[in-house]
């Protein structure tokens, strides 16, 4: 219970420690040009050269913080990836993409 308490909490602060890009990628988001996929990262809805160099920057973020909470918390990373795209689903905003069984689809 306590492992699963303190990944939620880290996974919260990871998602808050993308505010720097918040405005370029809700504007990204707002575009439809990213959405989040179903491996707990942003995945690019159309192509585009900008979103495109967004999506990477974040990605490679997201994916050291979630290695430091695998290795934090004794997680493989998928397990970690699993439980971040569970809460990154959840919390994008309606109008917004996900990815659900391969397709991108509105929230």
């Amino acid at each position: 219970m306590k492992n699963t308490l303190s990944i939620t909490t880290l996974l919260t602060a990871i998602c808050f420690s993308f505010s720097a890009w918040a405005i370029t990628l809700d504007s990204a988001k707002n575009q439809g040009l990213v959405g989040e996929d179903s491996s707990g990262y942003l995945g690019l809805v159309q192509q585009n050269s900008e979103a495109k160099a967004l999506v990477s920057k974040i990605n490679a973020k997201r994916k050291a913080q979630y290695l430091k909470l695998a290795k934090k918390n004794n997680l493989s990373l998928t397990q970690v990836e699993a439980l971040a795209a569970a809460k990154t689903v959840k919390k994008t905003k309606s109008g917004h993409y996900v990815e659900i069984n391969g397709k991108w689809v509105k929230k």
